[in-house]
C-alpha cells in the first residue's frame, strides 16, 4: 500500500482484521495517502473470506483528528490534493460497501472527517472521556459525509443535535443518543473493541455478515447515489479550517 511507511496498517487476528490509521504524529489526521490506503485495506478485508469482521482504530491512543490542515494548506500543494475528493469518496464507498461488520474504537477524539469515519461504524466503542465532534458548522462548512452516515443510521433529532451545535459529545452521551454501542473507561477502549470484534466475527455460519446485508438492503440507494446526494446538498466548498 503506497510507498514508504504505511499510513494504514492491517493485522489479522483469527477471523477478524484490525485496520489502524497510522499517522500518530498528527493524531492520525486525514490526508490523501491515508484515504487511499484506507480504501485499499477495506476492499481487501471485504474480499477475504477468512475475515468475518473489521476493527477500525487509530494508532497510539487516538482515533482521528480530522483533516491534516497543514498538508491541505501547504505550499506547494501536495500532488494528491486535486484528487482528494475522489480519494475520500472512495474510502467512504469502501466503508459503505463492506459486507463485514465494522467496529470502531473511538479513543480520545473523532473530529469532523474523523467523526465521519466513526459514524460509519456498525458498532462504536468509545471512551468515557473521548468525544465525537461534527464541528463544520462552526467554520461555515457543511458536513456531507457525516450527514450521509447519520441519515443512514439516526433520527432527524439526533442529526440536528450533532450537526447544528458543532459541539463535542462524550462517550456516555453518545451511548444515550444511540450513536455509540458502548462507553468504557478510556484505557479500556481498544481492549473492549477487540473483544467485541472477535465476538461478532465468531458467530457461526457468517450470521453477522448476513444480518448486515439485510440491514444495508433497506437503504434504497447504492453507495455512489448515497454520497452524491450528500455532497450535492452540501453546497459550495470552502477551504478547510480548524474547528474549536
Amino acid at each position: 500500500m503506497g510507498k514508504g511507511m504505511a499510513v494504514v496498517e492491517t493485522t489479522d487476528n483469527g477471523g477478524w482484521r484490525a485496520i489502524t490509521l497510522n499517522r500518530p504524529a498528527t493524531r492520525n489526521a486525514i490526508n490523501g495517502p491515508l484515504g487511499e490506503e484506507l480504501a485499499e485495506a477495506l476492499l481487501a478485508a471485504d474480499a477475504n473470506d477468512e475475515v468475518h469482521a473489521v476493527l477500525l482504530c487509530g494508532a497510539e491512543g487516538a482515533f482521528c483528528s480530522g483533516l491534516d490542515l497543514k498538508e491541505f494548506n501547504a505550499e506547494p500543494a501536495p500532488d494528491w490534493l486535486p484528487r482528494f475528493g475522489q480519494i475520500w469518496r472512495g474510502a467512504h464507498r469502501a466503508l459503505f460497501q463492506c459486507r463485514k461488520p465494522v467496529v470502531v474504537a473511538l479513543e480520545r477524539f473523532a473530529i469532523n472527517g474523523g467523526a465521519a469515519l466513526a459514524l460509519a461504524a456498525d458498532l462504536l466503542v468509545v471512551g468515557d472521556g473521548a468525544f465525537l465532534q461534527v464541528g463544520e458548522v462552526r467554520v461555515g462548512m457543511a458536513a456531507p459525509y457525516n450527514m450521509a452516515w447519520l441519515r443512514l443510521r439516526q433520527s432527524e433529532a439526533v442529526i440536528a443535535r450533532l450537526t447544528l451545535t458543532g459541539r463535542r459529545f462524550h462517550g456516555p452521551e453518545l451511548v444515550q443518543m444511540g450513536v455509540a454501542h458502548e462507553s468504557v473507561a478510556d484505557d479500556e477502549v481498544l481492549t473492549r473493541a477487540r473483544e467485541l470484534t472477535a465476538e461478532v466475527a465468531g458467530f457461526p455460519g457468517g450470521a453477522a455478515t448476513r444480518i448486515k446485508r439485510l440491514m444495508r438492503g433497506y437503504a434504497s440507494m447504492d453507495a455512489d447515489e448515497w454520497f452524491d446526494l450528500a455532497t450535492r446538498n452540501a453546497g459550495g466548498r470552502v477551504a478547510p479550517r480548524a474547528v474549536t
